[in-house]
């Protein structure tokens, strides 16, 4: 780790953190320059791991940290907050689920949007929570923890782009338009960051709240959305095994960085 993103503000680390998560996002997003479709068992694989991965950061980076900072009390009532934040504004704002999107329908109010309107809401709505759990950790002061989950969450964030650009590839869009949605999934992930980091230095009594309502919106997102869209093909093997290594990964991450 260089010397200067150790000796930064929390708030630049998170940024930087942040941009990082993008950066692999846009990265997972390259091959649909090259190619129109994947195995579908593999991106089922791949967005298990995603699951996992998530999962497993809400446990170990997110709601353990968040326990010994406020509390059982404080950790229960972020996670439900979150949880219900998450699930309100998924009925309230009118999206598609960004994983895979050939095969999702409209949800929440009726509208005329277009499409990638929809899809654009609804990886603002995903992702936000996963940047605000960065912002969130390098805004409480640990900086190893804080780098585990943004590695984690980079890490997670390679297949999600894939899985947004090849649908719309083999819809007919052309590769740098479905490039360049792919890898918008990720994009208020900094934004989000550098909120969070913010709102945990201007009062302490945030951290174990934020970090814990982080992780009630994403575990949120992983049973509501995630693990449905992986085994609706029927690949349940394929999406158990790859969540399992997922989380697996984060774990050990999280235990040599934190």
């Amino acid at each position: 780790m260089p010397d200067w993103f150790g000796t930064s503000s929390p708030v630049l680390q998170a940024l930087v953190a942040t941009i990082g998560t993008y950066a692999l996002t846009a990265l997972g997003t390259l091959p649909v320059l090259f190619f129109r479709s994947a195995p579908r068992r593999l991106m089922d694989a791949m967005m298990g791991f995603a699951g996992g991965v998530m999962v497993a950061a809400s446990c170990w980076s997110l709601l353990v940290p968040a326990i010994a900072s406020g509390g059982v009390p404080a950790a229960a009532i972020g996670l439900l907050a979150g949880a219900a934040f998450f699930s309100l504004a998924d009925q309230l704002l009118p999206h598609l689920h960004p994983e895979f999107p050939d095969e999702a329908r409209v949800e929440g109010p009726r509208v005329t949007w277009r499409r990638p309107t929809l899809l654009m809401l609804a990886m603002t709505l995903h992702n936000f929570p996963e940047g605000m759990a960065v912002g969130v950790s390098f805004g409480g002061g640990e900086l190893g923890a804080a780098t585990a989950l943004a590695v984690g969450i980079g890490l997670q964030n390679i297949p999600e782009g894939l899985a947004i650009a090849l649908p719309l590839r083999r819809a007919g869009m052309t590769r740098g338009r479905a490039f360049f949605w792919g890898q918008l999934s990720a994009a208020v992930e900094p934004f989000a960051g550098v909120l969070g980091a913010v709102l945990v230095l201007a009062s302490s009594a945030f951290l174990p709240y934020g970090m814990a309502a982080a992780a009630g919106a994403m575990l949120y997102v992983v049973v509501e959305e995630l693990i449905p869209e992986t085994v609706r093909s029927g690949t349940t093997d394929v999406a158990t095994l790859g969540f399992i290594g997922g989380f697996a990964v984060m774990m050990s991450l999280d235990n040599a960085l934190g």
